[in-house]
């Protein structure tokens, strides 16, 4: 009964619609409240155990380790080829005020044949393959940067990255994220975003042309046929010759040329495609809707700290597939 109590307090919009429903479905009464300990003391747990796994993880080698000593065991390892992306979403905490969560979704990479599409409309990626992904797990929490950084290893090490032959790192561009994968996961390729480059052309355009005119349609195309090939020097060229002086232009339209210079290695969108990585971080992008807003972001007063860490706790684990697997390992322990 209290396993299927927690999953429904983990699922439902409130912890009163819990009950609701655990009440409909067993046929016994259970108050919103007494939902909400339990759902958040699980989740206590589970913060408590992943907790000592990142420690675990992330712990000096003593003398005498083997590699092939494995520090957590894997649960769904990725053996083909698998995509680590971060993200940072923004939670209502109690007496905080709003604060970032950090979140990692780890995904499985199928590459299949390229899409068949109409030739009326023809798209960029008519020539790739049709890359998709599948199999995500996640990691959540109001941790800063070198925190997120344990448990974004531990994760990694949950689904075998360590031996998986092909990995990528798909990310908007943020220097923390791209500092923490390099730490963990040093030499797999990091790509910024390709929606996020280009909505950094597009807010040129808007800017320099006018907001939804041809003539912003026609400066922006030709740079981001240029960057979809990774022409990024060409762009940067192009970014370069504006008048940045403007004074009506926003920051981003002034910091432009910088910000695809300093990312020319992460925009090589045309090499990451031949090798059929992915360049979108669509993933957890969603997982910042699917993982935490759908849950914890709801109208009221926000959470407490410690209820948020519970409860992002157990979120993860639901949406990785793992409640199961996760109730059962801390009931035999």
């Amino acid at each position: 009964m209290a396993r299927v109590a927690t999953r429904l307090g983990l699922q439902a919009k409130s912890f009163d619609l819990a009950a609701a429903g655990f009440s409909d479905a067993v046929g016994r009464e259970i108050s919103g409240d007494s939902m909400a300990r339990l759902t958040e003391d699980w989740g206590r747990r589970v913060a408590e155990q992943r907790r000592a796994e990142a420690d675990r993880a992330n712990r000096p080698s003593p003398r005498g380790e083997r590699l092939t000593q494995r520090r957590l065991p894997e649960v769904a390892p990725i053996s083909t080829q698998a995509n680590i992306s971060t993200d940072g979403a923004m939670l209502l905490v109690r007496t905080e005020g709003w604060k970032e969560v950090k979140v990692v979704a780890i995904s499985e990479v199928r590459v299949q044949a390229a899409w068949a599409r109409s030739p009326a409309q023809p798209s960029r990626r008519d020539a790739d393959p049709r890359l998709t992904l599948a199999r995500h797990s996640y990691q959540a929490g109001l941790w800063d940067a070198d925190t997120m950084a344990l448990y974004q290893y531990a994760e990694g090490l949950r689904r075998g990255l360590d031996y998986c032959p092909k990995r990528s790192s798909v990310n908007d561009g943020a220097l923390w994220i791209k500092r923490i994968t390099d730490l963990n996961f040093p030499g797999v390729p990091q790509i910024v975003d390709w929606s996020h480059a280009a909505a950094h052309l597009w807010a040129v355009a808007n800017a320099v042309h006018g907001e939804g005119t041809a003539a912003a349609q026609q400066w922006v195309e030709p740079q981001l046929d240029r960057l979809w090939c990774g022409q990024v020097a060409q762009v940067v060229d192009t970014l370069d010759q504006l008048d940045l002086q403007q004074p009506r232009w926003p920051d981003l339209v002034r910091e432009a040329p910088d910000y695809f210079r300093a990312n020319q290695e992460r925009m090589r969108y045309a090499d990451f495609r031949a090798q059929s990585y992915p360049i979108g971080s669509g993933t957890v992008e969603s997982a910042a809707n699917t993982v935490i807003h759908h849950r914890l972001r709801r109208p009221g007063r926000g959470w407490t700290r410690d209820n948020a860490q519970a409860m992002l706790a157990g979120l993860s684990e639901l949406h990785s597939g793992r409640f199961e697997h996760a109730w059962y390992h801390l009931a035999l322990n």
